[in-house]
Parts: structure tokens; sequence; C-alpha cells
């Protein structure tokens, strides 16, 4: 049988060992996080335009997520009259909803521009038979365009 000071030496040993990470552990993972958030960074920095495209995607997405609960509350969406707005603070205008969640339904007290800083569009009835639509024209604001000014609406995504 083993002795049991042996034992515990050995163990005690390689508890040690693997307790934690050295400091050139560390900075090697520091380098490689750094080399990694470089290259994304600036693959980022290269496609701008594409960046803001997808931003202004994701907050319509955004949108429509709080329009539907804004409709399973109060049973309808917002008219056009209330706009976005409604998204954020309880309507004053007709139909006024009688549940409306305290708090809103969007993360922020204020309706967020789009990436290029102005209002999204919000049309009541949308085209071809949807409820709504939200647009945000692109980076030169006027209705069509192509590439980074073309329209992103909740009716194509």
């Amino acid at each position: 049988m083993p002795d049991p000071i042996q034992l515990s030496m050995n163990t005690g040993c390689n508890m040690r060992r693997i307790q934690g990470f050295t400091l050139l552990e560390l900075l090697v993972v520091v380098v490689i996080i750094t080399i990694l958030a470089t290259i994304v960074g600036v693959k980022v920095a290269q496609r701008p335009g594409q960046a803001r495209v997808a931003a202004a995607k994701a907050q319509i997405a955004n949108f429509r997520t709080a329009l539907q609960m804004y409709r399973m509350d109060n049973g309808r969406f917002p008219t056009m009259e209330q706009g976005l707005k409604a998204l954020c603070e309880k309507p004053s205008t007709p139909p006024v909803p009688e549940r409306y969640a305290e708090g809103g339904y969007l993360e922020s007290r204020r309706v967020p521009a789009d990436p290029w800083g102005r209002e999204y569009v919000y049309i009541v009835p949308g085209p071809g038979g949807e409820p709504y639509e939200i647009i945000s024209y692109g980076s030169d604001g006027e209705p069509g365009g192509e590439g980074e000014a073309a329209d992103i609406s909740s009716a194509s995504l």
C-alpha cells in the first residue's frame, strides 16, 4: 500500500499546477483576442454602408416584434397618426389603447432613428394586404435607389 504522506504530496503538487493560468498563457490569449478584434474591426470599417444596412434591418425587425406585442395587448396595430411613437409612449389620439404595457414596447423611451439619422416611415395599411410597412429610405433618404441607397422595408424582410 502506498504511503499516505507520499500521496498527499503528489496530489498537492498537481493541484497547484492546475489551479490557474500562468502570466504567459494569459498574455498569449490577450494577443490572440487583440489580433482577431483588429481583423474584425478592419473588415467592418471597410464596409460601413453594409453595416448600416444590416443595422436598419435589425431595427425594423425589432419594430415588427414590438408591433406584434402591441397588437396582442390591444387588438390592433397603432394607426398611422399614432405612428411608431405608440411603441414608446401610450397614444393620446384615438383609438387609445386600453391595455398598454407599462414602460412601452421598446427598450428606449424614444423611437430610434435609422442608421443615417432619419426617422423611419410607418405606413398603415402596408402594400399587398400587409397591415403596416416600416421603411428606411437608405443612405440617400429618398425613395428608390440601389445598393446602400436602396429602401429597406419590413415588407421585404
